[in-house]
């Protein structure tokens, strides 16, 4: 069963959420209303109560939270799986500043919970590569991150 542990993010989870970070983001379905999940790694929160994201101008996801605000953002680690509830709206669509087309999601945080199943912890965080030039993926990242820390 899930702990409740407030309705901001830890200090933990704060640090975490600073920096580039595999998240699982999942919004309800503009045309449906079935759950969609999709991985996501350019986040920063810049306090306690918020999480910003950037998605492609075009994703599914915005016309997702565009139709309903509902929204959560799942983190693997530090030492357990949270799940972090709230509602989510398109702040900024495009981003300036950046070469790709993006649209900024920022979650406005709800609740947070422990999700990790009883007797359990997280002992190794899921780790990616980019898969395209690493050169270019460097220079978008910073690009990115720059524009999700802007106020």
């Amino acid at each position: 069963m899930a702990e409740h542990l407030g309705s901001q993010l830890s200090d933990a989870l704060l640090s975490k959420l600073q920096k580039e970070q595999y998240v699982l983001l999942s919004t309800l379905d503009e045309k449906s209303g079935a759950p969609v999940v999709n991985a996501v790694s350019w986040v920063y929160a810049p306090d306690a109560r918020h999480i910003k994201m950037a998605v492609g101008h075009k994703s599914r996801i915005v016309s997702n939270v565009k139709t309903n605000a509902r929204a959560a953002v799942t983190v693997i680690g530090p030492n357990s799986t949270y799940t972090i509830n709230g509602k989510a709206a398109v702040t900024r669509q495009p981003m300036e500043d950046v070469t790709i087309k993006l649209a900024e999601i920022t979650l406005e945080v709800e609740a947070v919970q422990d999700v990790m199943f009883y007797g359990a912890k997280i002992s190794r965080e899921p780790e990616y590569v980019k898969t395209y030039d690493q050169e270019a993926a460097d220079k978008l990242d910073r690009q990115v991150m720059a524009a999700l820390k802007k106020a």
